[in-house]
């Protein structure tokens, strides 16, 4: 299958006001990703906490930025549940609202047997018929995809590839080995976006880039050049800003960081809350604010 996208996607944070969604500062941020050329955005993933969105806010979002983008960058919703027949329910309205593809977490607290997998995912991504990545980050879900599992779901019609957090870069390779290259990987980690690459991987769905577009760009553009060794440097360089979005569970650390930066997101919904004043001082260095 053709990949989804290749290159840097921002996995977007939701900015709040109140008990809504704030529009008007969530089309800044849009504008900004499409200025730098970003290959795709993710709507109402982890970083967009969607965790804490009713399907109302997060199906007006998916509409609204299918309308506001206009096609100059993929739309990836996150639709993914622990129950099945919601998420096949959210996925094939976001299909119907024009998302590009779809973002399919593995169903977190079920904890799920492979052949659970097997169907949860072929019946999500049956029923809303465009392109569909899982996604697997066992640190928040507590299930981890196992190889046999993507290679039976890499024959599925319209499952493309997968988002793979799972940290273990191995597993990439054996992933990639299992399934072959028109199974695509994403990396879902900032800090693993060279390795990914470099082992076939189409690009990164980076958290960082809500602050840094044209850099998380530049990144993944030098490594689809195959220019490693600058894309590898560039990467160093920037692993202490990689490192401070993380001190504390994502979306706290950006959220933090874009409201230093001048950009009224809003907090995140409990019951996530403010970072410590020691991880707020380390975002004030990262942005050279100290």
């Amino acid at each position: 299958m053709k990949p989804l996208f290749q290159g840097a996607c921002t996995a977007l944070v939701t900015p709040f006001r109140l008990d809504f969604v704030h529009t008007e500062v969530y089309d800044q941020l849009l504008d900004r990703q499409l200025q730098a050329g970003i290959a795709a955005v993710v709507v109402c993933g982890t970083t967009g906490e969607s965790a804490t969105m009713t399907d109302q806010e997060k199906l007006e979002l998916i509409a609204h930025t299918v309308s506001y983008v206009r096609g100059r960058c993929k739309v990836i919703a996150g639709t993914g549940s622990n129950d099945t027949a919601h998420g096949v329910a959210l996925s094939r309205e976001a299909a119907r609202l024009g998302a590009d593809g779809l973002l399919l977490v593995t169903p977190y607290y079920n904890r799920a047997t492979d052949r659970g997998l097997i169907a949860h995912f072929s019946e999500m991504a049956g029923a809303a018929g465009i392109p569909c990545m899982l996604y697997n980050v066992p640190s928040r879900t507590g299930v981890d995809i196992s190889v046999p599992v993507y290679r039976a779901l890499s024959e599925h019609p319209n499952i493309c590839g997968v988002k793979e957090a799972s940290g273990s870069i191995a597993k990439v390779a054996r992933i990639r080995q299992a399934c072959g290259d028109g199974f695509s990987i994403w990396s879902g980690n900032d800090d693993q976006t060279v390795a990914t690459m470099a082992l076939g991987g189409q690009g990164v769905i980076s958290v960082l880039s809500n602050l840094y577009p044209q850099t998380m760009v530049r990144l993944a553009g030098l490594c689809l050049a195959g220019r490693y060794r600058e894309a590898g440097a560039l990467q160093a360089a920037l692993m202490p800003a990689m490192d401070a979005m993380f001190c504390e569970v994502n979306p706290i650390p950006v959220k933090a960081a874009l409201r230093l930066a001048g950009f009224d997101v809003g907090h995140c919904r409990l019951p996530l809350t403010e970072p410590s004043p020691e991880h707020l001082d380390l975002l004030k260095t990262c942005l050279g604010l100290a």
